[in-house]
């Protein structure tokens, strides 16, 4: 018998619970957009990062499907973009700066780039000055709830799988697996046991990939067996980027793979490979595009002034042949999309995607990557088009974002993946225990903290510094792999940033930004250096003093799943109370200490740090292995 705490989940609470976190998640990001639409001051109202102001249009082009890509940029400060949360893929209201009450166009970021923004819009907004948002996304939210209502009530398969991903069924796994092809002898043995695992699962398995075990590698594979052996997979992920990087892998690999979704919200590169973009090399599309021009021509035709009175009844005539001509060459469309999706044996997509392009098509595997960045409704949307269900993810890195903080503390930031890990353990997931990333030491506290001591240094990584790269000279850097400065006693206290409620610490920052142009005269890239700082403000100040634009700076957030070669973490907090705030967040500085391939630097005030319990460990661990110096050390 399980545990109190591991006993089934009843469906009808449970289900309630998930319908009211989403409706607290939406009110809570209604409400921050009514916020920021009040504050009209550049000085507070892009400090959160979902707020652009004083944007003007740098150019144009048309396309997907005939709408306006407009290039954004800043009025005064053209060369480069604030800290914003704006990513390829995210909903947006663009409208008139001047203009507070003016109509607003919705739109979709369709491309990021340092100095500037690129939106997909259906029409084009009026102003000179415009400022863009970050727009809730309602339809996200309404698919959830409708798949929410939908697995409640299931019977069949999708009924059997609630069953069991609420832990009234127990998994089930075949005694042995025939592989349809061979396993990559670029695997390592833990890779190969998860994919065996997951090959082997009749209904449930999960692959948990600490950072830099190649969980992405390992999934692809788990993919590229599964279709060898005549399965259809759908192959999801959280984000649009993630779920392009799972596409990149894939093609790379050799296989071919359909992406849904709207094409703005995919990568430049990957957009032949959309459903839209497939469906235009379709054989019918020719003849479709002749029938939408005839129909455009008749409809002209039936508008246009003539001195002589048209018959009784012709320009209606006229107007019925034109629609349907439209109505035919829409359903020729269709069935271009129809052919192209049944013969598509990978389909990838977002988990939120709008699954009537689908039909009554069935897969039967569903495998989502990056699952722990996903709300749980957000899994429960493709879950009712497959038969089994393939999780992999780290629920020891980042949780799902959750902007409601009374949602978050009843649950809601606890995903699907890390639900099931608790509730059945080793029963179903298989861990990746070697690294390819970071130089063991680099590796060591997290492995000692998170993951039981499991993890190995691979041997093209264990022992790499940056002397070892081309371009950096052995006498200008020091090699060893993890540096503490410590700022205890230097009286460089945190400030609240002015107006706002984020933390910085420009001395530290200008400790840090010291540290970044020594690694860059040691002959390092800026392009190969992180700056990592917990807090906005503190990213904010760091952009606004760094002098090259090519240094990467940002939160913790946003460098989940990426890597440098070297990593600069600025920590921020230093008070006479000890209080360090959501800095205490363990699973948020397990992601900041695993960024680095070959140097992590940590800039931060131990007497502040040590009041935490995590903090201390990482602080004696720190003094008994890395290179622990005071910044009284590194004098201006």
């Amino acid at each position: 018998m399980k545990p109190p705490s591991l006993r089934p989940l009843r469906a009808d609470q449970h289900f309630a619970s998930l319908h009211r976190w989403l409706a607290m998640e939406g009110e809570a990001e209604r409400e921050r957009l009514a916020q920021r639409r009040r504050t009209q001051s550049s000085a507070t109202a892009e400090r959160t990062g979902e707020t652009l102001l004083d944007l003007v249009i740098r150019s144009h082009s048309t396309g997907l499907g005939g709408r306006y890509l407009i290039t954004m940029a800043k009025r005064r400060s053209p060369d480069r973009m604030p800290w914003h949360r704006f990513k390829v893929g995210s909903p947006v209201v663009l409208s008139d700066q001047s203009d507070g009450d003016g109509e607003s166009c919705q739109g979709v970021v369709s491309a990021r780039r340092n100095d500037s923004l690129e939106v997909a819009v259906d029409d084009w907004p009026s102003g000179d000055r415009f400022r863009l948002d970050l727009s809730p996304d309602e339809v996200t939210r309404k698919r959830q709830a409708s798949a929410l209502q939908v697995a409640e009530n299931a019977s069949g398969r999708l009924g059997q799988l609630r069953d069991l991903l609420l832990g009234d069924r127990e998994p089930a796994f075949r005694s042995s697996v025939k592989l349809a092809m061979p396993l990559s002898e670029r695997l390592n043995e833990s890779q190969h046991n998860a994919i065996r695992h997951a090959l082997a699962a009749s209904d449930l398995a999960i692959i948990h990939g600490p950072p830099g075990t190649g969980k992405t590698t390992t999934v692809v594979e788990v993919i590229r067996q599964m279709v060898a052996r005549g399965e259809r997979v759908l192959a999801c992920a959280p984000s649009n980027t993630a779920v392009d990087n799972l596409l990149e892998r894939l093609l790379a690999c050799g296989e071919s793979a359909v992406r849904l979704g709207h094409p703005a919200r995919v990568s430049e590169e990957l957009r032949q490979h959309t459903l839209d973009g497939l469906a235009e090399q379709h054989e019918v599309m020719d003849l479709v595009r002749r029938m939408m021009r005839e129909a455009e021509q008749i409809e002209r035709k039936a508008d246009r002034y003539t001195r002589s009175r048209p018959a009784p009844g012709q320009r209606w005539q006229q107007r019925q042949e034109a629609r349907e001509l439209r109505r035919q060459a829409r359903l020729l469309e269709r069935q271009a999309t129809s052919d192209i999706l049944g013969d598509a044996r990978i389909v990838c997509a977002t988990t939120t995607f709008d699954d009537s392009v689908l039909d009554d098509l069935r897969f039967d595997v569903l495998v989502i990557d990056e699952a722990c960045q996903s709300v749980e409704p957000g899994c429960w949307v493709p879950l009712r088009r497959a038969d089994k269900v393939i999780l992999a993810g780290d629920h020891l890195q980042l949780p799902p974002t959750i902007l409601s903080d009374a949602a978050a503390k009843e649950g809601f930031a606890v995903s699907l993946m890390e639900r099931l890990v608790r509730h059945f353990g080793d029963e179903v997931t298989r861990q990746l225990t070697v690294q390819y990333r970071m130089h063991e030491n680099i590796m060591a506290f997290s492995s000692q903290r998170f993951y039981e001591n499991t993890l190995v240094a691979d041997e093209s990584v264990r022992r790499h510094v940056l002397s070892d790269l081309p371009t950096v000279t052995k006498n200008g850097t020091d090699d060893t792999p993890v540096l503490f400065i410590d700022t205890a006693g230097t009286g460089w206290l945190e400030e609240l940033e002015p107006d706002g409620e984020s933390k910085l610490n420009p001395q530290e920052g200008q400790l840090v930004l010291r540290q970044v142009y020594g690694l860059c005269d040691a002959g390092l890239s800026p392009q190969d250096i992180a700056v990592i700082a917990p807090y906005a403000a503190q990213v904010r100040w760091l952009r606004q003093n760094a002098t090259t634009s090519q240094l990467e700076i940002d939160t913790v957030d946003g460098f989940q799943g990426r890597e440098k070669e070297a990593v600069v973490i600025s920590l921020v907090r230093s008070n006479l109370i000890g209080e360090i705030g959501f800095l205490a967040d363990a699973r948020r500085m397990n992601v900041a200490l695993t960024r680095a391939r070959r140097k992590l630097i940590i800039v931060g005030d131990s007497a502040t740090l040590a009041s935490d319990p995590f903090f201390q460990d990482l602080l004696c661990w720190l003094e008994e292995n890395a290179c622990y110096r005071s910044a009284w050390e590194f004098p201006e």
